[in-house]
């Protein structure tokens, strides 16, 4: 299988931003004309925080502003710090990005041979930001150089490798199991031994495919169950020292990014731009692209038409906790609906979007479970199939009539269903329920549903970082000189 992203010649899509310290609240963010992102405003994030006491109400997550957008009186009162793991460079703090890997006689899994680090940690360009940053290679990678990107989630642990190719990649083995790491995170802070014995498993088989198919670069994330989890820099610990992989946790405006990457090929060029939402475990992005605004140079990157941003403190695993999964009234997912558009308020320029909307020519992009649950019910497949999801559109009259047939269904006839399945089964409404007031709150008459997200936009900006896909000096125009 090809995947192909947006033309690497013109747009490389590794855009460094300047990364707000993570929050353990919903996160925002804009840019102004130039693409440049605002100094952040929220407190940093710190190391090691000391737990809380068993017994202690866990408070419940609000908007946090970041990256420019100055919190009220009320708001700033409850900001806490991250208690996130590994930090960005520029704040002292150490972090391990996975680079060239081999098996090592103790099992760790280790460089091969001297390579340079994935460029992007945790939000930043540890290239662009650095003043001993080295320039960058003229010379590309070797065509037979092999990639990974593995994404641990709240609820799936996931793995991409792939081999570059002209205009995109080659994937040659995948991995994807559910997890559920953040199971009961949202009510006691912490990750739960039976789900982390869960998530070790799944990594293990991840560092067998790593190791057996002689993967040479590598970037290994974790995202929101280890961000907002006490214990969630801990576990990473246990994951190096039981599996020798290294994972990094992200930031949330990192995650919004490389969501953006990774899609960016499904972006309408005709269009005047996209809300790109990605639905997760424990956490839900929603990210405006803007194509109206003029280019500065002709390889800008998809990644710098980014205009506002947000993250909210939210996810199918979450939401379905809070509310429940398997018997889920209209009541309930009314009730769900309204606690995610309480969320969406504090959206920034939500009025210039809405205008944007209203104006038309702008769509939606899904990249989740969620969506690709939508697709593949609006398609009768009896089976899904990636290849007939990725890429799909469904007008708004199609949305509404498969959010109807889902929440139609009974927990049995969810089952049932082979697109949703067992696993999905108590999960698939609340992902409805937070689409439901994305689209209540901006009507876009056009959705496409992306199967890719994350682990494609990290491929792209590190073979974008290599150069794998500059024209060689001996060609001109695509062809022979």
């Amino acid at each position: 299988m090809t995947i192909s992203g947006e033309d690497p010649r013109i747009a490389e899509s590794r855009a460094p931003v300047s990364d707000s310290a993570d929050h353990a609240r919903s996160h925002v963010g804009t840019t102004d004309g130039s693409g440049q992102r605002h100094a952040g405003n929220g407190p940093g994030s710190g190391p090691g925080q000391v737990g809380k006491k068993k017994g202690r109400r866990r408070k419940k997550r609000g908007p946090v502003f970041a990256s420019g957008q100055k919190p009220d009186a009320k708001t700033a009162k409850a900001v806490e710090a991250s208690r996130s793991g590994p930090r960005d460079r520029n704040h002292g703090a150490r972090t391990q990005p996975n680079a060239g890997l081999r098996p090592a006689q103790d099992g760790q899994v280790r460089p091969a041979h001297p390579v340079r680090p994935a460029q992007a940690v945790n939000g930043q360009d540890s290239r662009a930001n650095r003043s001993d940053a080295r320039p960058r290679a003229e010379s590309s990678a070797p065509p037979d150089t092999l990639y990974a990107a593995l994404d641990l989630g709240t609820n799936n642990c996931r793995l991409l490798i792939a081999q570059p190719r002209e205009r995109g990649f080659r994937v040659v083995d995948a991995f994807s199991r559910i997890v559920r790491l953040g199971e009961g995170v949202g009510r006691s802070g912490r990750l739960g031994e039976a789900a982390m014995d869960r998530a070790v498993d799944a990594l293990r088989i991840c560092r067998s495919k790593l190791s057996d198919r002689g993967v040479v670069r590598a970037r290994l994330i974790a995202t929101e169950a280890c961000r907002s989890a006490e214990n969630g820099a801990i576990f990473l610990e246990r994951v190096r020292s039981e599996t020798g992989l290294a994972l990094e946790i992200v930031s949330r405006e990192t995650e919004a990014r490389l969501a953006v990457s990774g899609c960016a090929s499904l972006i309408d060029p005709n269009s005047n731009g996209a809300l790109l939402f990605d639905i997760g475990g424990g956490s839900s992005e929603l990210v405006w692209i803007d194509l109206t605004r003029p280019a500065e140079t002709r390889r800008r990157r998809m990644s710098d038409r980014i205009r506002s941003w947000a993250s909210l403190p939210v996810g199918v695993v979450t939401l379905s906790e809070r509310h429940g999964g398997e018997t889920v009234t209209s009541e309930v997912f009314e009730a769900m609906v309204a606690e995610v558009a309480e969320m969406l308020r504090d959206f920034p320029e939500a009025a210039a979007l809405d205008q944007a909307v209203a104006a038309g020519n702008l769509h939606m992009l899904g990249t989740s479970g969620t969506v690709t649950t939508l697709a593949g019910v609006h398609l009768g497949l009896e089976r899904y199939d990636r290849r007939r999801v990725d890429g799909t559109w469904m007008t708004g009259d199609e949305v509404n009539l498969m959010m109807n047939t889902l929440t139609g269904m009974d927990y049995a006839a969810r089952i049932a269903n082979p697109c949703i399945g067992q696993e999905r089964a108590d999960l698939v409404l609340a992902g409805c329920a937070i689409l439901e007031a994305i689209r209540r709150r901006w009507p876009c008459q056009r959705l496409r549903v992306a199967d890719r997200g994350l682990r494609e936009g990290i491929l792209v900006e590190m073979m974008a970082e290599d150069g794998v896909w500059r024209r060689s000096p001996h060609r001109q125009n695509g062809r022979p000189s």
